[in-house]
C-alpha cells in the first residue's frame, strides 16, 4: 500500500462536512487528509485555522488552488451536480453527497459528464453500503441461495423532525431550496440500499402527504408500492413525524425470508425446499397440525439470527478510505457515482405518482413531466428560481 495520502477538499462545513473534517483530523481515514475547506460563511474560517489547512469562500478557487486532489460536496442538494461537473472538468476526483441530484435530468448530466473523464474517480456518499449487515445481505441475495424475490417491504420512520428543525432555514423543506422532503433529505440511503439489494423496480404507485403533520410544503409522509420486472412487489413507508420510529426491512423469497430490525440485527429463515414444493407435498393432516402448532417444522426450515450492533461513524470513514484507495490503487468502488441515479429516479417517480394519482414507470420515467410539475411547485413558492 502506498504511503501517499489523498488531500480532500471539503465544500460546505456544515453538519456533514464538519463530521468528515473531524474524522480526518482524528486520523480515522489512514489514506486521506484534509487539503482545504470551503464555505460561504466567513466564520467557518476559524475551524480551518484550527486544523491548519487553507480556507476558501469560493469552491472554484479551492479546486484550482493545487491544495486538493479530490473534493466532497456537503452542500444543498441542487448544487451537487453543478459543483461535481466543475470539479471533474478541472481534473478533480469527485465524491458527491447523496442525492447525486434532486431530479433525474440534473443527476444524469453529472453522471454523463463523469463518463467523459474515465481517468477521474467519481463516487456518491452512500455510507450505508459499507455497513457489514447490508454488505452481507447484498451477497446473500446475489448468491441466489434464497431463490427469487417475492415481496419486500421497508418501514423506515426513524426520521422524527420537530417543527423547529424546518424553521432553521428558509430553504429547508421547500421545493425550490431542497427539492422535496423525507424522500430527498432523510431516506435516500434506504432507497439506494433497497434497490441495491433487491433490484431496481420497474414501476411505482404512491400516496404522499405534503405538510401532513408539519407546516411545510413538501412530503412528510410516504406510502409507495413498487413492482419488479418478474412480478415481485414491494412497499416503502417513511415519514418524519413518528417520535417512536420503526426501521424494519423484510425480504420474502421462494426459499426463505430475511428480517432486518433497526439496521442492527438480521433473522434469516431458510426453507429446506422452495415454498411451492412444500405446499404441494404437505398433507392436510400435516397442515392441520401446522396451524395448531403441533407439527415439527425443523425438517422444513431453519432460522439464524445475527446481531451486528451499531457501526455509525465508521461507515463514513470507510467510504472516504475506499474513495482514496480508488485514487491511489485503482481499488473497486463501493458506490460508483452512476449508481446515484436509481434513488433519484425512484424518489422522483414516487412524487410524480402522488401528484398524478397514476402508476408511474421507472423503466421509462417521464422526466420532462416531472420537471414541469416540480417547477410549478417551485414557482408557487415564489422564493426560488425554477429549474431546467
Amino acid at each position: 500500500m502506498s504511503d501517499k495520502k489523498v488531500r480532500l477538499g471539503i465544500i460546505g462545513l456544515g453538519a456533514e462536512g464538519g463530521m468528515y473534517a473531524n474524522f480526518l483530523a482524528e486520523g480515522r481515514v489512514p489514506n486521506m487528509v484534509i487539503g482545504a475547506i470551503c464555505d460561504i460563511l466567513p466564520e467557518k474560517k476559524a475551524r480551518a485555522e484550527q486544523l491548519g489547512v487553507p480556507f476558501y469562500a469560493d469552491y472554484k478557487e479551492m479546486i484550482n488552488s493545487g491544495d486538493v486532489d479530490a473534493v466532497v460536496t456537503t452542500v444543498p442538494h441542487y448544487l451537487h451536480p453543478e459543483m461535481g461537473i466543475y470539479a471533474l472538468d478541472h481534473g478533480m476526483h469527485t465524491l458527491l453527497e447523496k442525492p447525486v441530484g434532486v431530479y433525474t435530468k440534473q443527476a444524469q448530466e453529472v453522471i454523463d459528464f463523469a463518463a467523459t473523464k474515465p481517468e477521474l474517480k467519481f463516487g456518491v456518499f452512500f455510507n450505508q453500503r459499507t455497513n457489514p449487515l447490508y454488505k452481507d445481505l447484498k451477497e446473500l441475495m446475489a448468491s441466489g441461495e434464497l431463490g427469487k424475490l417475492r415481496h419486500t417491504s421497508w418501514i423506515i420512520t426513524t426520521w422524527w423532525r420537530p417543527q423547529g428543525y424546518y424553521n432553521q432555514s428558509a430553504w429547508r423543506a421547500t421545493w425550490g431550496g431542497e427539492g422535496g422532503g423525507v424522500l430527498v433529505n432523510q431516506a435516500p440511503h434506504q432507497l439506494d440500499l433497497w434497490q441495491w439489494i433487491c433490484g431496481v423496480p420497474k414501476s411505482v404507485f404512491a400516496k404522499c402527504q405534503y405538510g401532513f403533520r408539519r407546516d411545510i410544503a413538501v412530503e412528510d409522509e410516504v406510502n409507495a408500492t413498487v413492482e419488479f420486472a418478474d412480478g415481485a412487489t414491494g412497499t416503502f413507508i417513511t415519514c418524519t413525524h413518528d417520535m417512536m420510529g420503526t426501521d424494519r426491512l423484510e425480504i420474502l423469497c421462494d426459499k426463505g425470508k430475511v428480517v432486518v430490525d433497526n439496521s442492527k440485527s438480521v433473522t434469516i429463515t431458510r426453507l429446506s425446499q422452495p415454498e411451492q414444493e412444500l405446499s404441494k407435498n404437505m398433507s392436510m393432516e400435516e397442515v392441520g397440525k401446522l396451524f395448531m402448532g403441533q407439527l415439527d417444522t425443523s425438517t422444513m426450515m431453519s432460522t439464524e439470527t445475527k446481531d451486528y450492533g451499531s457501526v455509525w461513524g465508521q461507515q463514513h470513514c470507510d467510504v472516504m478510505q475506499n474513495f482514496a484507495a480508488q485514487i491511489l490503487e485503482d481499488a473497486p468502488p463501493l458506490a460508483p457515482g452512476a449508481d446515484g441515479i436509481h434513488g433519484v429516479r425512484l424518489a422522483n417517480a414516487i412524487h410524480l405518482s402522488s401528484w398524478t394519482g397514476q402508476e408511474v414507470s421507472i423503466e421509462n420515467f417521464d422526466e420532462d413531466t416531472y420537471l414541469r410539475l416540480l417547477n410549478e411547485r417551485i414557482a408557487a413558492e415564489g422564493k426560488f428560481e425554477t429549474r431546467s
